[in-house]
């Protein structure tokens, strides 16, 4: 396991080390204990999710408030996306800024993203599966949101705005601007 740093603090690209001969390959996916070692972060993972999509979908941005805040390991197990998260810690020199990671069921990077931070994926594949561990139990009152398209974050999806698929409840999220007035997040 290698590990990059972001831009943005606590937030890593994780290079596994694949190991492949004829029959196919193995990686080890997470190791607690070399992740603290490298990062400094103590990270306890409680739930895993995935989700499979078609081209152009695009979830997010998302994260959720308080005491119900994920911390998340994000991972493409078949296809392409690119995985965008956002600093919306208020005290953070990087906040409102973003980095975007290619994932691939190829390149078999990671991204982890830290509480506090918005995420959100878009699909550039004819289909990807996608998979995440969280720290924390998914909350529904704790759900938050930033429009994937809005303005002052600027993000290139990589993709034509005519393809983008997107939920009804993720056409709804609000700007950045209107987002941060409720947002409680800090380093």
């Amino acid at each position: 396991m290698k590990i990059e740093s972001t831009k943005l603090k606590d937030c890593f690209i994780i290079h596994d080390t694949v190991f492949g001969d004829n029959r196919g390959y193995f990686f080890e996916s997470f190791n607690q204990q070399r992740f603290k070692d490298q990062t400094g972060l103590t990270i306890n993972f409680v739930q895993d999710n995935q989700s499979k999509s078609e081209r152009g979908v695009l979830r997010g941005l998302h994260y959720q408030h308080g005491e119900h805040a994920q911390a998340k390991l994000v991972r493409v197990l078949q296809g392409r996306v690119i995985d965008v998260a956002v600093d919306v810690r208020l005290n953070s020199p990087t906040f409102g800024e973003h980095v975007a990671v290619e994932l691939t069921e190829d390149n078999h990077r990671q991204l982890f993203v830290p509480r506090g931070f918005a995420h959100g994926f878009v699909v550039l594949s004819e289909t990807a599966v996608f998979f995440y561990k969280c720290d924390n139990f998914y909350n529904k009152a704790s759900e938050g949101g930033i429009l994937y398209n809005d303005p002052e974050l600027n993000i290139d999806w990589q993709i034509s705005p005519s393809e983008i698929l997107l939920s009804d409840k993720d056409q709804q999220l609000p700007l950045f601007s209107e987002a941060i007035k409720s947002i409680r997040f800090t380093i």
